[in-house]
């Protein structure tokens, strides 16, 4: 188990990524919230299993169609536990 916060840049607002994030961390059990920056870009906190916050991460880096991926930070710590299902923030 562990906890990926990503923050996503380029052309990632607008294309359903969050959507999209929030669909696909749902179907792999996964925790967390993807929401939008006031920057443009996109963050993603997801917690569960290692390999599936890979799977996510993967997603991460080619987005929906329509998105264009510029620059994609990952930091990775232990599970704080705080989070009871994954859904998008506004």
């Amino acid at each position: 188990m562990k906890r990926a916060s990503i923050v996503v840049s380029g052309m990632v607002q607008g294309v359903f990524f969050r959507h999209n994030t929030n669909k696909i961390a749902n179907r792999l059990g996964l925790v967390g919230y993807v929401r939008n920056l006031d920057d443009g870009s996109l963050e993603v906190v997801a917690e569960g299993d290692d390999e599936k916050i890979n799977e996510l991460i993967s997603f991460c880096r080619v987005g929906p169609s329509g998105a264009r991926i510029d620059d994609i930070k990952i930091e990775f710590s232990k599970p704080t536990n705080e989070f009871k299902e994954f859904g998008i923030r506004y």
